[in-house]
Formats: structure tokens, sequence, C-alpha cells
């Protein structure tokens, strides 16, 4: 997928302010540690992820993304009143019917006139919802598009806590609820629009590719269980079947691009641990200190973690105009969706 018109014309996140270390989970669990002889530290040791931050209890997740959703509102020059469509991209919906979206509208106070629906899959809904809203601006349907996503893991690392209290479990039979702890929360906005109704250099949306192999779907599966949620992963193998489709997705992003390995300035991946990073930067033969982190402090937050990852580089003026960077998401499922962004000069 080629783009020639799509610009990134802002950018923001919204984080909740309740901040939760991986000793303190441990903490949770030192009688389970006990038990099993588990060390303290391997949270945090395994993954890198020091703390991750909640909502407070009872957040829905159309609250979270129209927060923000407000940000990007703010920083944005265009009225809400202008905006074509809503999509909400989360994992974490507020029930099956309506669509999220349409409680994101009222809170945001948006236009009779915005088309409104729902994108989810798993970690890639945003990039996903990047790529609809872009060919829908490309083709002419539309002009600017607000993309949501708030995701909150409370609910489940609450309830894999608990889980985890069970005395039948070993060490063994714990290790597909290992993931469920480096979950968090967090919330990011984006507006897309005709590159030609900016009036600053922004971040061009340049080409997409995706790769996918649903022979690896049970790999990590997570549902509702009454007023809980519960998700299980095969880390091992979820980390290497990702990379396998990786590698695959990454031959055809240079190809589509014309982009050489030393050709982006910054790499956003999905933000799970730095295992994942190490092994997926070594399997792309990618230079590693091109990588911009968030999981150190915000843990993985589901589709919000690249692209939250990217505004806090914009932020941070680590990405910045006459750069290229690439996004490289992985999503159980299992598909790779990589995005390249091309940052002019002025």
């Amino acid at each position: 997928m080629i783009f020639k018109n799509v610009a990134i014309e802002s950018i923001a996140s919204a984080l909740p302010t309740e901040v939760w270390s991986s000793s303190d989970i441990e903490a949770r669990l030192a009688t389970v540690y006990d038990r099993l002889g588990l060390p303290a530290g391997r949270l945090e040791l395994m993954t890198g992820i020091k703390e991750r931050r909640f909502w407070p209890l009872g957040t829905l997740a159309s609250t979270a993304s129209a927060e923000a959703g407000e940000a990007v509102l703010s920083k944005s020059a265009f009225p809400r009143d202008s905006i074509d469509l809503l999509i909400h991209s989360a994992v974490c919906r507020d029930r099956l019917e309506p669509a999220t979206a349409s409680y994101v509208h009222g809170l945001l106070g948006l236009s009779g006139s915005t088309q409104i629906f729902d994108l989810s899959n798993a970690c890639l809904g945003f990039l996903n919802a990047m790529v609809v809203a872009a060919s829908m601006i490309e083709s002419g349907q539309i002009e600017r598009a607000l993309i949501c996503s708030g995701e909150n893991g409370r609910p489940l690392v609450e309830n894999t806590i608990e889980q985890l209290h069970n005395p039948v479990l070993t060490r063994k039979t714990i290790k597909p609820y290992f993931a469920n702890l480096t979950i968090g929360a967090g919330a990011v906005s984006a507006v897309l629009c005709r590159k030609d109704l900016t009036e600053q250099s922004r971040p061009l949306l340049s080409a997409a590719v995706c790769e996918t192999d649903t022979s690896h779907n049970q790999l990590c599966e997570g549902d509702s269980s009454g007023d809980t949620l519960e998700m299980l992963t095969d880390s091992e193998e979820l980390l290497f079947a990702g990379i396998s489709v990786a590698k695959r997705a990454w031959h055809r992003f240079m190809e589509t691009t014309g982009w050489l390995p030393t050709t982006p300035d910054r790499l956003f991946t999905h933000q799970v641990g730095k295992a994942h990073s190490r092994e997926l930067f070594s399997a792309l033969g990618l230079d590693i200190s091109k990588d911009y982190t968030t999981f150190e402090t915000l843990g993985n937050v589901g589709s919000v973690s690249c692209p939250i990852t990217v505004a806090m580089a914009i932020e941070a003026g680590v990405f910045s105009a006459g750069q290229k960077a690439a996004l490289l998401g992985i999503g159980s499922g299992l598909s790779s969706l990589m995005l390249a962004l091309e940052w002019p000069s002025s």
C-alpha cells in the first residue's frame, strides 16, 4: 500500500496517574512466589518493565479514548466539527453494542456528519485504523479522521493476581498467565488528514505492508468471564511465531518502500518487553540504537503501545522533521503491520 497524500496532523496521549511497579505486583504475589520458590524481581528482570499505569476502578474504554481525543483536538488546527471519521481502535470496549465509538463521539461533541465505527485487531488496532483512514483520505472519501484508543488492563491484571493464588498451580502451569502481568493502561489519539490541509510540516504516512499467519491464532487468547477478563499466552511460541511473520513483512516492506535496513532514522515497535525488542531487531538486522521504547514505564498497553511511543518520541524531539521512521507492529492472531513515516524538512 502506497500513500501520497496523508499526513499525521497531530498526535497526543493520555496517561493514568496510578502507577504500579513490578515490585508492587510481586508483593501481592509474595505467598505464590514463596510456595513455588520464585525469586523476587523476576518480573522486571525478565521483561525490563519497571512499572505500568492504571485508570481508576470502573473507568470505561470510551472515557480513556475520549481523554486522548480531547488532548489531540486541543493540539490540532482543525475544529472538531470538521472531523469526517472517528475510529475507536482499542482491544477494550465498553460493551458489545453499540460501538464504543458512539460514546467517544458523544463525549467529544463531534459533528452529526462524522462517520463512526470500532476497529479491533488485538495490538494492531490503531495501526490498522491508520491504514483504513489513510485509504479513505487517499481515495477522496474523507479529508480528516480522528483515531482514538483507550486501553485498560487493570481488570486483567487484578484477575490474574487472584487466579495465581490458586494452590494447584505449578511453576509450569503459571507460565500462560505471566504475560498478563506486563499489561498496563493508557490512551492515544491522532488526527490524520489530506496533506495539503496542513500549514506546517507534518509526518506523512507513505506506505504500509501487512503479513498474516493465522495458524498461530491460539497462542494468545483473551476473553471476558462475567465481570472479569482472562488471557492465556504461550509467550515463547508467540515470540518465535511473531518474529517469523515480522521477517516476511519486513522483506516486503523494504520492497514496497525501496528502503534499506539503514534507512529509518527511528524505529517504533509494539512495546512488549526487552526480550521481544532484542530478538526482533536481531532477526531483522536492525540497529537497536534507533529503537525508542516506553515499555519500561508503561508496560504493554495493547493497541496504544506503538502509537503512544511515537507521540512521546515527537514530544521529546527524538523523532522530528527531516527524519524517516518505521512502525513495526505485531499482533496476536497473528499479523505484522509495518508503516513508513516520512517527515519533510519543510
